[in-house]
């Protein structure tokens, strides 16, 4: 019987059998990354009711209100004999499980340069591309990342590929300062930036973004509330530098995309990025499936998470 991992209520979590879908093909699981900041939320009971409905995803089992399974970025096997996809590695958007039924088009093949457990980047990456497009950065432009989690330290990994484009970082935490700093980025000098890109989920940290964009900068709010609320101080030089707070979201494509990009076609511009072995990096915790509801203990406690956490499906030893 498959198995996956359920919220059953805001401080339990349990890996339990799930039903498959009667059509579609037959997946087994090999990685599903954890998107800490989103999935703490749904663990939690935080998504708002308004949007119970919009934030469900493909082979969701439940309803937010608990129990639920959730998650968005899996990777695993096709198993359909005299299926064109047989024994394909694919990506898809879908909740931590050992297996899964989808329909063909939902399966995203891998590129052979991207191993399974680094295409689980897929889908945070796709955040940072709607990002970066959202936010017009060009060359030359001078960049800071305000905070250095998972979405962070991917977006400071991609902006520093552009040519030309200065990146910094702000961050608080110890851990997270030391390794932004193995990684070889900068700590933000305090001098004004073009773009600042806000990724705290707090509002000490959208407010350092308001105050380093320079005249006409532009804040870009890539964090997730919920149902909490953030204070920022729009005093100053805010109104008179004619700064702007933009929200990038990845569900839909920038209106100046639409007519050009689809959603695959984005997806094959993130599997050619993760093409470099440098986003590695980024994963610094596997934890074998039958350790998913610890960790979301942990998660739930408030407690500082590893960078980048994704779950091992490989049979125990």
């Amino acid at each position: 019987m498959p198995q996956a991992l359920w919220h059953l209520s805001d401080n339990e979590s349990a890996v339990q059998p799930v039903a498959l879908s009667e059509k579609g093909l037959l997946v087994r699981a090999l990685y599903s990354l954890v998107s800490t900041g989103t999935e703490r939320l749904v663990a939690t009971g935080g998504v708002p009711v308004a949007l119970h409905t919009s934030m469900r995803v493909p082979g969701m089992a439940g309803h937010f209100s608990f129990p639920l399974t959730y998650g968005y970025s899996w990777v695993g096997k096709v198993d359909a004999p005299g299926h064109e996809l047989h024994q394909q590695l694919v990506h898809t958007l879908w909740p931590h499980q050992t297996e899964l039924k989808a329909p063909a088009e939902g399966l995203f093949p891998l590129p052979d340069a991207v191993p399974p457990l680094r295409a689980t980047l897929a889908s945070n990456m796709e955040t940072v591309v709607n990002a970066i497009w959202d936010s017009g950065i060009s060359l030359g432009d001078r960049a800071l990342v305000v905070g250095f989690g998972m979405i962070g330290g991917l977006l400071s990994r991609t902006l520093s590929r552009m040519p030309g484009v200065q990146v910094q970082l702000a961050e608080t935490h110890a851990q997270r300062q030391a390794q932004l700093a193995e990684m070889g980025f900068e700590n933000w000098d305090g001098q004004p930036v073009d773009v600042a890109f806000h990724t705290t989920a707090n509002g000490a940290g959208l407010q350092q973004a308001v105050d380093a964009v320079g005249t006409e900068g532009k804040i870009m709010e890539l964090s997730w509330y919920g149902e909490r609320e953030a204070t920022v101080r729009l005093g100053g030089d805010f109104h008179y530098g004619r700064k702007q707070i933009i929200s990038s979201q990845v569900a839909n494509l920038p209106s100046d995309r639409r007519a050009r990009w689809d959603f695959h076609r984005r997806k094959a511009l993130v599997m050619d990025l993760l093409k470099d072995p440098a986003y590695d990096a980024h994963i610094t915790q596997v934890l074998p499936f039958e350790e998913a509801p610890a960790f979301f203990e942990q998660l739930r406690s408030g407690a500082m998470p590893p960078l980048g956490t994704a779950f091992d499906y490989s049979p125990k030893k």
